[in-house]
């Protein structure tokens, strides 16, 4: 039986907190003027969410927004920054914007935002105890010189901590009597034999390997290369049994990892458009009414490429589809891609805009989001209508711990009951743990079951010698040089990797001139910095 998650024992540290110091309801509330995201069906100035926070904390929340565009947060954050007239707090989401580590460094050095640790220590007993509970937290919070100048959100979704994974028509196996894949040769043998006995039945030879663009595990290159050499799908770097920093992407196994990929191109069952599909590309072609397409397919869980929710007419192929394990190479290479679901750098952060009391009241707000009924309310709404206790005889997505709450399918007209993304501070392992889903893994309601189990298959295979790029702070003298390095190293690796599959590129021939280029683009001096960077983590995290 696992331990009961952080929040819960959390709570009761705040709520001893909060009696020992009540919130005057007498006094004026502290204005805290707040920058934020803020989408279409949300008004955070009427949030459910936020008016409770203002009641509970005494204070009163003016807000700047911008939409979830991307472009459009990040451009507002920027001028807001550049013209001085910037809020107290800023508080954003990962995927729409945020403070980069290199931001942090810089706006820090400026006085422009505010260090955390004093406030933490004197007023955040629940943030201190998470990162005492978690050392990665500490370490993504933390500069190399030990300030914290903002707060990530700390996320461990489970299933999209292996997102490379493999999804095959297990229905096809059963009805052609083809047993599941192992090795890659297997794989490649399956996949032909689909084309060859016409799995879909519809008399052409389009039974096809798919693959899209995103950045949700649909790219097909990551999965197939792990069984040759551990392909991160990020940096392509390693770090050898002598703590050096090294490219997989000019090593003998990523031109047999090629070689192999490039079979499966030649055999006509790696689809080329995997290689080029977004999102609405691929769903349609795993939808595909007239046949059933896809003999497996990339993805971090199904519902990306073929429909699984609504009713049973809407998603006729949703279950033929189950996870393979990472496939054995050659040479016994079996391993799966690790990611780690943090974004590095900061979603909270303190101007110098912020009265001493606005920081006093910004760091307790925060620390609430640190416990159980904190999160829950911040990320999932008002108890019992947006989510409720779990009822007797229900379980946990993992069955071996007792679960904590049933996540209420919205009504249309809930998302302002509470913040979302924006509140999702401490989302670790044990929360998404205790939700309760059902055992069926192909009913709705099983659904985070189905992935729970299907990254059970992945997980522990990534290599031990993976370099933690997520936890590296860059260093401000080189990291425009290294920025720029990596951006046309990475670009340089991919197209490569895509000629080389589709024949643009020769292996054969090609292959030595490819190694040269990637020296002229800066390998070594990219080597170079990527090795002190990871050099200067290990020193602070031995």
């Amino acid at each position: 039986m696992m331990k009961k998650p952080l929040f819960v024992l959390c709570f009761f540290v705040l709520t001893t907190l909060l009696t020992i110091m009540p919130i005057s309801a007498q006094s004026e509330p502290v204005v805290i003027n707040i920058f934020a995201p803020q989408s279409a069906d949300r008004d955070l100035e009427a949030n459910a969410f936020s008016l409770s926070l203002e009641e509970m904390f005494n204070v009163d929340f003016v807000w700047t927004t911008t939409t979830y565009d991307n472009t459009d947060a990040s451009e507002k954050r920027n001028l807001a920054l550049a013209s001085g007239d910037y809020p107290d707090v800023f508080m954003l989401i990962p995927w729409v914007d945020q403070f980069s580590q290199i931001d942090l460094l810089k706006y820090g050095q400026q006085g422009v935002i505010l260090p955390l640790n004093d406030l933490i220590d004197q007023y955040a007993p629940n943030i201190k105890a998470a990162m005492e509970e978690f050392p990665a937290l500490r370490a993504f919070a933390t500069a190399p010189d030990g300030t914290i100048w903002g707060m990530p959100q700390f996320i461990e979704c489970y299933h999209c901590s292996y997102a490379n994974k493999m999804w095959v028509n297990t229905t096809w196996l059963e009805e052609l009597d083809i047993a599941t894949p192992v090795t890659t040769e297997d794989f490649r043998n399956m996949l032909i034999a689909f084309q060859e006995q016409d799995a879909n039945g519809n008399g052409q030879p389009d039974e096809i390997l798919g693959g899209a663009i995103m950045d949700y595990g649909t790219r097909p290159i990551p999965y197939l290369m792990n069984a040759f050499i551990y392909d991160d799908d990020r940096t392509f770097l390693l770090v050898n049994d002598e703590g050096v920093v090294d490219t997989v992407a000019n090593q003998p196994e990523w031109r047999e990892g090629l070689t192999y990929i490039r079979s499966l191109f030649d055999a006509g069952v790696l689809d080329e458009s995997a290689f080029t599909n977004n999102a609405d590309a691929y769903s349609a072609l795993g939808n595909n009414a007239t046949a059933q397409l896809l003999s497996a397919a990339a993805g971090m869980h199904p519902h990306i490429f073929v429909n699984c929710f609504g009713a049973d007419d809407t998603k006729p192929y949703c279950y033929d589809y189950d996870p393979l394990p990472p496939l054995v190479g050659p040479e016994g290479s079996e391993f799966a891609t690790y990611l780690h679901n943090t974004v590095p750098g900061a979603t909270f952060v303190l101007t110098n805009r912020a009265s001493e009391e606005v920081q006093i009241a910004a760091i307790q707000i925060l620390d609430y989001m640190f416990t159980f009924d904190g999160h829950m309310a911040g990320i999932h709404g008002i108890k019992d209508d947006d989510w409720r206790e779990p009822l007797p005889g229900e379980v946990a997505n993992n069955q071996s711990v007792e679960p904590l709450y049933y996540d209420i399918i919205k009504a249309p007209d809930t998302p302002n009951n509470f913040w979302g993304a924006m509140a999702q501070y401490l989302d670790d392992v044990a929360i998404r743990d205790a939700q309760v889903q059902s055992p069926d893994i192909y009913s709705d309601g099983g659904y985070e079951h189905r992935l729970q189990v299907a990254t059970d298959l992945y997980n522990g295979h990534e290599s031990p010698k993976l370099y933690p790029y997520w936890l590296i702070w860059p260093d401000p003298a080189v990291a425009d040089e290294q920025a720029l390095l990596k951006q046309n190293i990475n670009d340089y690796i991919n197209s490569s990797a895509l000629g080389f599959v589709t024949g643009a590129l020769n292996l054969e021939t090609d292959w030595d001139a490819y190694v040269e280029g990637l020296n002229n683009l800066g390998l070594g001096r990219y080597l170079e910095i990527s090795q002190a960077a990871y050099d200067a983590y290990k020193a602070l995290n031995p």
